[in-house]
């Protein structure tokens, strides 16, 4: 099975050109940036291992790959949440309805603060050092891309969470990798840098406005729309709408339009399912 080395396609969008990095193509459950965090797990055995554990929201992206790995591996898999809407505990939608099909056990309880020794814990979103093996691999796909394609003054964009996956990008790349911070501020994803890394960061691009993660915006639905519309690729509402808001207007800013700019779709479109009904609802009554 491909779990690497996604297609990079030529775009357009209002009139400016840019690479996107497909790894919503990876493969049909296992894909995006989630696919890459998790790839050390993918590749390797535990024998000792019966379960993994993590915690988060109830349509984390991060919930569903786990599901999916888990289903891969042969293990169990136990996901804390602080909460489940009873609406979507009535009616399973998105990537709570296919983790739970992928046998995941949803527990709405706090996390425990040890687990017996048969059990693997993975930090919410894949925030861990494991993950840098994954995002090496791609790395390296976008160095080989580049060297190929003779691609020069290139600068790399991602949204970010955690930010894990930027961080580690920019590591293991010559090129300036940039984002934005899509679930805290900017001193939150700093934070989280800290966390894996002294130095070296990615560029983090200032957001012109305050925004609450999971909340709707319709500047996020409108161009979620134009890039549909004008590029045939969907992307993810919750991350990409505001990368992208970010990442035009530097781009924008840019005196020099000598760069190539290459941004990296990250999958998670399963969860669109349940944000357009939110958008749909709000927005299109």
């Amino acid at each position: 099975m491909n779990y690497t080395n996604s297609p990079i396609q030529k775009i357009t969008f209002n009139n400016q050109k840019y690479f996107i990095k497909r790894d919503d193509l990876l493969h049909n459950d296992f894909s995006g940036n989630k696919a890459r965090k998790f790839y050390y797990y993918l590749i390797n055995d535990f024998p000792n291992i019966k379960k993994i554990i993590s915690s988060g929201s109830a349509q984390s992206n991060a919930m569903y790959s786990l599901s999916v790995l888990c289903k891969i591996k042969g293990l169990e898999f136990d996901y804390y949440v602080d909460h489940i809407a009873s609406y979507l505990k009535e009616n399973p939608i998105g990537n709570y309805k296919f983790a739970l099909e992928n046998g995941m056990n949803i527990i709405e309880k706090d996390l425990p603060n040890s687990f017996d020794e048969e059990s693997l814990f993975i930090s919410e979103g894949g925030a861990v050092v494991e993950a840098s093996v994954g995002i090496e691999v791609l790395a390296n796909e976008i160095k080989t891309w580049a060297e190929e394609q003779n691609i020069k003054n290139l600068k790399i964009f991602l949204p970010s969470g955690t930010g894990t996956t930027s961080l580690y990008l920019q590591k293991y790349l010559p090129f300036e990798v940039l984002t934005c911070a899509c679930v805290g501020d900017e001193d939150y994803l700093k934070k989280q840098f800290l966390e894996l890394e002294k130095d070296n960061f990615p560029t983090i691009l200032q957001r012109e406005k305050k925004y609450h993660f999971g909340k709707l915006y319709k500047e996020f639905y409108d161009i979620h729309k134009e890039l549909l519309t004008q590029t045939n690729i969907e992307f993810d509402l919750l991350y990409d709408s505001l990368g992208w808001i970010c990442f035009e207007n530097y781009v924008n800013s840019q005196k020099n339009r000598d760069y190539n700019f290459l941004y990296i779709h990250q999958g998670g479109v399963i969860g669109n399912v349940s944000m357009l009904e939110r958008y749909n609802y709000k927005y299109n009554k």
